[in-house]
């Protein structure tokens, strides 16, 4: 058989690692015996805490696949986000819960669901294939559902979310409250990475309109603790700036723990965030409380406001 390649967006998160393992996995339950996982950069310290957990090595690293390569997409099915090369692959499958911004020319399977984590559409096709989920397995889908939903606290999380937390938790024998604080702490820990890696963690790019942009997202248990470096960040957003010819760039620094989000907004359109929310940046910096989603309470009303 023909080598599938399994894997998830650029600047991996939990989401996108667990679920190139998870539906890997799936594929050589159900005869697949070639899928195998692979990421598209480095995993974040939230993902090292889980594969330590769980004695696992990271999957592969992926620069490119060779023409005509049989792909599945998870957590993804942007081209931009994707391998450069992904228009001359074969798409097998996507599973995802963003927006559909993919075309091709000939017909695949597409699973889209508007849940709050990927893992939460596996964990449905695992049961309705009728292929068990194993405490491993069981154990990487609880946490990308926790990393996602922050501990089912944000707005993204849906009911099909907590159910899929409740079942998973108790097949992977922990307390999901327990386990997934201490996870999200072990995420925040950003004092082994450089600027340059800080903004380049999630950092996605997503244009409102005509507004050329990068969103990039870290969470934290402590704000003060990023904004001490503030300084250096903004010099860092600076270079990308010029470099990416961008009119926006936004870091949301995310409290995990009282849920809001203080954001530096640098660019010639920063101002987009002042009307969008109705605040007023000072020194480039504002707090957005109750902000904690990108994909719902950035992505749809900074597009709204542009």
């Amino acid at each position: 058989m023909v080598k599938t390649y399994v894997f998830g967006h650029k600047s991996p998160d939990s989401d996108t690692i667990t679920s190139s393992i998870v539906m890997a996995n799936l594929e050589n339950e159900l005869g697949n015996a070639d899928a195998k996982a692979y990421r598209l950069g480095n995993v974040n310290k939230e993902t090292e805490f889980i594969l330590n957990y769980l004695n696992m090595q990271a999957p592969e690293l992926l620069d490119d696949v060779e023409d005509g390569a049989n792909v599945i997409l998870v957590d993804h099915n942007s081209p931009a986000e994707s391998v450069d090369n992904l228009e001359n692959a074969n798409i097998l499958k996507v599973v995802d819960h963003h927006k559909l911004a993919l075309e091709t020319s000939y017909p695949l399977f597409l699973r889209f669901e508007p849940v709050g984590c990927t893992e939460t559409i596996l964990c449905k096709l695992y049961e309705e294939n009728g292929v068990e989920i194993t405490k491993e397995i069981a154990t990487l889908m609880l946490s990308a559902i926790i990393s996602d939903t922050l501990l089912l606290k944000s707005p993204t999380t849906t009911e099909d979310d907590k159910l899929a937390v409740e079942k998973l938790a108790e097949i992977a024998e922990v307390d999901a409250e327990e386990y997934g604080l201490e996870m999200l702490k072990a995420g925040t820990d950003l004092s082994s990475f450089t600027i340059d890696e800080i903004l380049s963690l999630d950092a996605k790019q997503i244009d409102f309109k005509d507004v050329r942009s990068i969103v990039n997202q870290v969470n934290t248990a402590d704000i003060s603790d990023v904004m001490a470096m503030k300084d250096e960040l903004e010099e860092g957003i600076n270079k990308i700036i010029e470099k990416e010819n961008l009119d926006l760039f936004m870091l949301l620094i995310t409290d995990i723990v009282n849920s809001n989000s203080q954001v530096i907004v640098l660019g010639k359109d920063a101002g987009l965030v002042e009307k969008a929310y109705g605040v007023k940046l000072e020194d480039n910096t504002v707090l957005l409380e109750g902000v904690v989603s990108r994909k719902k309470q950035v992505v749809p009303i900074m597009t709204d406001n542009a």
